[in-house]
């Protein structure tokens, strides 16, 4: 048995005030659900996936589970993920094995990295990373102001398949989620590439952030319907 962590993107043409109140009320509905180990809901930023201003149109639930079947048995039949299925209308199911995460998400690190895994046999599969950070209030206006920066940094990327930002409070609590076509394309952009060493400079000599996290997975399966 291996924990995994799922990501489903909820998008919605309709409903959309619904959605939004979701952010508020779901959590607390979500008391012993059998196998869940952490869990958010979470919002998601417009334009090309950072930006200011939100995406009323499209929602994400991040879980980490016991193992792929609690979460299989929790989206088929727990009542908020029928109630999200019934308003939205796709859904997108990113299955994910923690490879390496440094850092806390509300005090904890919940993307603990499989013993069994075996990283370089599968380097080659496709990567996601997720970063996560709660901003120092007095740092809001700086950190937004380099925000376009990042944005175009990782749009440009070589082997960049899919970006978004997601969060739990805009301005506040953000958060990134990015499919690579593998690990080495991570590691180019990360550690090659000129415009990200400056942002990750920035990150230091700013101390924009409160709490921080980065974390790498293997994409395990990525999956879409229409609803």
């Amino acid at each position: 048995m291996e924990t995994v962590t799922t990501v489903t993107f909820f998008s919605f043409t309709k409903n959309k005030f619904w959605a939004f109140k979701q952010m508020g009320i779901a959590p607390f509905r979500m008391n012993s659900v059998e196998g869940l180990k952490f869990f958010k809901f979470l919002g998601t930023g417009g334009g090309k996936g950072f930006s200011l201003w939100p995406d009323f149109s499209t929602y994400a639930f991040l879980g980490v589970w016991d193992d792929e079947s609690t979460y299989v048995n929790f989206k088929n039949t727990h009542p908020i993920f029928l109630a999200y299925q019934k308003m939205a209308d796709t859904q997108r199911d990113l299955v994910l094995e923690s490879q390496m995460s440094h850092g806390k998400w509300s005090g904890v690190n919940p993307f603990l990295q499989n013993k069994s895994s075996d990283f370089k046999i599968k380097s080659k599969q496709p990567a996601v990373v997720i970063t996560r950070a709660t901003l120092q209030w007095n740092r809001l206006f700086s950190f937004w102001l380099a925000v376009p920066a990042a944005s175009r940094a990782i749009e440009e990327a070589e082997g960049i398949q899919y970006f978004k930002g997601i969060g739990e409070w805009p301005f506040i609590q953000q958060a990134t989620l990015s499919i690579w076509d593998d690990f080495e394309a991570v590691n180019t952009f990360a550690y090659k590439g000129k415009k990200h060493s400056e942002i990750i400079k920035k990150t230091r000599e700013k101390k924009w952030y409160k709490e921080d996290l980065f974390s790498r997975f293997h994409l395990i399966s990525d999956l879409t319907k229409t609803l």
